[in-house]
């Protein structure tokens, strides 16, 4: 109503000459199209809604808020506006999270409608969630009794959107988009007064690589965060360089969880993974890393013994790994390891399957895991934020910030100087560590995650390079799921109570 009246009294005191000038039928139909476009709003909307959700046995009344978050420059201009969804129990002082996903340029539908908020789309085996299955059930697996829970979409997607001059080119960047969500996180907690409530953190796939950034950026600014969660992580692109052998080394242990999974392994499947991964660590951290390391000069009956154990470990045979250099590309082992059964695996989680249009393709026609569950995810989501949340907005949800001519700045700024143009923002975290010595980090890893792989989570830790004490403050959990654990109840399930005692342990 204020902008409507404010360009009433714009137009009313325009100069004469300009009331008098003629509009042509084609000014007059760019004119009208563009009063039909559907804008992001500088003022902050909110549409509030009630809820309560049972969580272990325990009823936990909650206000459920859909709203806009504007983000302004150090000038106070509107830049961009941020779509969010707040569940609050209204406590005092009371323990805030703040989740968004990753792509870059990703919505946070699938943490929203998924993981740990008061309701989730039901999934748990996997297979493709048909339409007749779609449905959306109380979650109780829910962290809200331990913290209110606030998730946020990545500019340009979601119901996010640019302001004023301000385009996608402005966001789309690893330290231009950190910096939006660090406005947007210090824009909350101003807004609504938490800055006593201790504050966490948790971004999944490229959300974790941000995450790095935006927990120093809040340092930086003068937020401390208690907490730092990482579902699925990559916070270092350097090792995925062509000509490094790092990678194949990132990837190996995952292979090996897949193979356990599918039962390809050649002799007896052993009874504990956990175990199974372990010895694999030990493979690839000695004579798989050394094979690699010498290149063209490894000899004959080294490279055919390494082979061999790599064959042990996957069910590969020892003539493709000979022949692949050991080097497995993940798209060649995607399509070769159930090849014979007439199936490719999924990427994000290889425990999904999908028959192939070609038997001999050595790359798969798409990831099963991601088109699985994507019509449920996007159906239950328009409906609940119409009929519960009560969203009112013209503006299209985008899954994705990607569009014709969209490119993403990777360059970064590390804390000590310099630019990085494949980013490594281990560098960040470790920074915010050594600042902030209390705060605490969870690594949250699925087993059968080809995306992010858990042996680099495992690689991007250790090269942080801390001190023994802070050190003490990194912790793994580890999960027979793929790239969204939540996907699998049972794994939910466990990572909830995981989550949930790394809560009561950071508020020590």
């Amino acid at each position: 109503m204020k902008l409507v009246t404010a360009l009433l009294l714009t137009a009313i005191a325009a100069p004469a000459i300009a009331q008098e000038k003629r509009q042509s039928p084609r000014d007059a139909m760019i004119a009208e199209a563009g009063a039909a476009t559907a804008r992001a709003p500088v003022e902050e909307q909110a549409f509030v809604s009630k809820g309560s959700v049972s969580i272990k046995g325990k009823a936990v009344a909650y206000t459920a808020t859909a709203g806009t978050l504007t983000i302004r420059d150090d000038n106070a201009r509107p830049t961009g506006s941020l779509f969010y969804t707040a569940y609050t129990t209204g406590e005092a002082n009371r323990p805030v999270t703040f989740f968004y996903n990753g792509g870059p340029g990703s919505a946070t539908i699938w943490l929203h409608m998924g993981s740990f908020g008061p309701v989730r789309v039901k999934t748990d085996k996997p297979v493709y969630v048909t339409p007749d299955q779609y449905s959306v059930t109380q979650n109780p697996w829910s962290l809200l009794d331990k913290t209110d829970i606030v998730f946020i979409d990545a500019m340009g997607a979601g119901w996010s959107r640019p302001l004023g001059d301000k385009t996608g080119k402005d966001f789309n960047g690893v330290d231009q988009d950190a910096d939006a969500f660090a406005r947007a996180i210090m824009r909350y907690v101003s807004k609504n007064n938490r800055w006593k409530s201790p504050k966490f953190i948790l971004g999944e796939s490229y959300g974790t690589l941000r995450s790095g950034v935006v927990a120093r950026m809040l340092e930086e600014r003068g937020l401390s965060l208690h907490g730092v969660a990482l579902l699925s992580t990559i916070m270092n692109y350097g090792v995925r360089q062509a000509g490094y052998d790092q990678n194949h080394m990132v990837l190996f242990p995952g292979y090996a969880a897949t193979a356990w999974y599918h039962g390809t392994l050649p002799g007896q499947k052993p009874a504990d993974l956990d175990a199974f991964v372990n010895e694999v660590r030990g493979f690839v951290a000695g004579p798989y890393a050394a094979a690699l390391a010498k290149g063209s000069s490894i000899s004959d009956a080294e490279k055919d013994a390494v082979a061999r154990q790599m064959n042990a470990y996957t069910g590969l045979s020892v003539d493709f790994l000979k022949r692949a250099n050991l080097r497995v590309d993940l798209q060649h082992f995607m399509t070769e390891l159930l090849r014979t059964r007439g199936l490719s695996i999924g990427r994000l989680d290889t425990r999904y399957t999908l028959p192939p249009t070609d038997l001999n393709a050595d790359s798969p026609d798409e990831d099963p895991a991601s088109t699985a569950i994507t019509g449920a995810y996007i159906s239950a989501f328009h409906d609940y934020a119409v009929k519960t949340l009560g969203v009112k907005t013209d503006l299209p949800y985008k899954l994705s910030a990607r569009e014709p001519g969209y490119s993403w700045d990777w360059s970064h700024r590390p804390p000590r100087g310099g630019v990085q143009t494949t980013p490594n923002t281990a560098v960040d975290l470790a920074f915010t560590m050594r600042a902030n010595p209390k705060l605490k980090v969870l690594f949250l890893n699925g087993y059968y995650d080809m995306a992010t792989p858990f042996y680099g989570a495992e690689f991007d830790a250790s090269h942080m390079l801390l001190p023994a004490d802070l050190n003490r403050n990194i912790k793994f959990t580890y999960y027979q799921s793929g790239h969204m654990i939540y996907l699998a109840e049972s794994e939910l399930a466990k990572m909830r109570d995981d989550v949930a005692a790394w809560y009561d342990e950071a508020l020590k």
